[in-house]
């Protein structure tokens, strides 16, 4: 099964120079728990509720601030045509719950680890112990390796 049959293609997405505060607010308004930074089509970053919650609320941190500051980078990505185990293996080595799907460098869709559960069987559940960690302060505030 292909990452294109599962995936999400309705992304709410935000230009990076937005605040904290107002990504927050486009999340409560469209009832969705990440967005996707863009600079034009292309993902520039990606920030969920858990980034805002843990590293800007619970530090005490400006929520006027850019949301590109507090984002996750580089955007790790799939392609619609990847195979479920090869997202899930993506998911796994870079310790993610989301992938951003793109195709020909322009977004078009998000596959996560709840899309994933249902088609990987007995796996679901090991990946997702494998990917969830404790919230500590180096884990929110160090970039992603490209992949």
């Amino acid at each position: 099964m292909l990452v294109s049959e599962v995936m999400t293609e309705a992304v709410v997405t935000a230009e990076p120079s937005l605040s904290v505060r107002e990504i927050a607010l486009l999340m409560r308004a469209r009832n969705v728990g990440s967005v996707v930074l863009v600079d034009g089509t292309r993902p520039v970053g990606f920030i969920t509720d858990r980034d805002v919650a843990l590293c800007v609320v619970a530090d005490g941190r400006d929520p006027d601030s850019r949301a590109a500051d507090h984002a996750s980078t580089p955007v790790i990505v799939a392609a619609p045509d990847m195979d479920l185990e090869e997202a899930a293996d993506r998911m796994i080595r870079h310790g993610i719950r989301r992938l951003v799907v793109i195709e020909a460098g322009a977004l078009v869709g998000v596959v996560t680890l709840d899309d994933l559960a249902s088609r990987v069987g007995d796996r679901a559940s090991a990946i997702s112990a494998r990917i969830t960690r404790p919230a500590t302060p180096d884990y929110f505030s160090r970039a992603r390796e490209a992949s």
